[in-house]
């Protein structure tokens, strides 16, 4: 079966009790036990629910993995991910250009129990070695990275990671297993804000954690059971409906993607393009190599804080927003939203200034799009 194909047929197609090409929504909290010397399949929906269990079967055989869990955000996801292999007095080595919201739990929540980190370029395999410690017990990755779209070679760094007794842990969010897949590369857990393009459609709230070994799975379900951060039966269907469209989805918003990508360089006013599918990109070629696409998220900088403002003033067809990955295209401001948690001075070390703005690339027509941000720049 073809992955195009086993997105709708290769787990979870229909329901097993009727037949049904939609999954059910179980809103049920608890399950009538039959035999109490037997264990049933279900308990208590905190600890699993059909919903729950067929989106996440879907999830697994989407990134060739053993085991994966949804829970009830992105952050859910990573939070639960970092603490099913970490310990008092460990330590992280993460993405320096990392999502706000990672390094706000990096940094003001882990910290607080004794799980130390460093950020590091992570694209640079030299720094990373020089980065880890002896109680270093997990390389958190980001890649593309978020908002200026780095690219790491995760082979290196999965091969990194085994020599020195490491876990690795990518965000995938950008990228989708759609075009590509970590744990293929030896990567260890892939996490994912699925609100963004696996539920595609900005109207759902959900993370996702995927391993590639069975026992790795079962330290994630622990935590997942434990502090309970599950997702919900109705957002677990939503997601599934979601995921059927995700071919159609990433092909098409990849394609626009690169159009404004390239209009975008060509342009006197936008000073840095950041865009893997560009061939001057920084990791082209490494992703080229071990991706089947590039994604629909575009980063540039304009040549004034003036002009960012007034993009983001007169645009008509992109929503200006936090987050990412709806078929709506969506404007960011990274310095004032996603990573607004990052001290001024280190948001600036690593580019993030006040005239970067975050594209991402829906459904509408590229040639509006692009007239949408040609008309806004020039407004005043």
């Amino acid at each position: 079966m073809k992955y195009d194909t086993k997105i709708l047929h290769g787990a979870a197609d229909r329901d097993p009790y009727t037949g049904a090409l939609s999954i059910p929504i179980y809103p049920a909290s608890t399950y009538h036990q039959k035999n109490i010397d037997e264990a049933p399949g279900y308990v208590y929906s905190r600890a699993g629910n059909p919903t729950r269990r067929a989106l996440e079967e879907t999830l697994a055989m989407l990134e060739g993995g053993a085991r994966a869990y949804a829970f009830a955000s992105g952050v859910a996801a990573i939070t639960a991910a970092l603490t099913a292999v970490l310990s008092a007095g460990d330590h992280i080595v993460a993405t320096r250009d990392i999502y706000g919201g990672s390094y706000r739990l990096l940094t003001d929540y882990l910290d607080r129990f004794g799980i130390e980190h460093t950020f590091a370029d992570t694209s640079d395999p030299r720094e990373v070695e020089h980065a880890i410690r002896p109680n270093t017990r997990v390389l958190f990755l980001e890649s593309p990275s978020n908002p200026l779209l780095k690219i790491i070679d995760f082979e290196a760094m999965a091969a990194i990671a085994r020599a020195r007794g490491c876990i690795t842990i990518l965000d995938n969010t950008f990228l989708t297993p759609y075009f590509f897949r970590p744990l293929d590369f030896g990567i260890d857990m892939s996490v994912h804000s699925a609100t963004k393009f696996l539920g595609g459609h900005s109207d759902l709230l959900a993370g996702a954690v995927i391993t590639k070994s069975r026992e790795l799975g079962e330290q994630v379900y622990r935590v997942q059971a434990t502090t309970g951060g599950v997702l919900s039966p109705e957002n677990s269907w939503l997601l599934l409906r979601g995921i059927k469209t995700l071919r159609a989805r990433m092909t098409l918003q990849a394609e626009g993607a690169m159009r404004i990508a390239r209009w975008l360089a060509d342009q006197r006013w936008a000073t840095s393009v950041y865009y893997p599918g560009l061939p001057e990109h920084p990791g082209h070629d490494i992703l080229k190599r071990q991706a089947t696409g590039f994604g629909a998220v575009v980063s540039f900088t304009t040549d004034s804080v003036a002009r960012a403002h007034a993009i983001m003033k007169h645009v008509q067809y992109w929503t200006v927003a936090v987050s990412l990955g709806g078929v709506e295209s969506i404007l960011s401001y990274p310095s004032r939203m996603s990573h607004a948690a990052l001290p001024v001075e280190t948001r600036e070390s690593l580019g993030i200034t006040d005239t970067l703005i975050r594209l991402s690339v829906g459904l509408e027509d590229a040639d509006d799009l692009i007239e949408d941000l040609a008309r806004a720049a020039e407004a005043r």
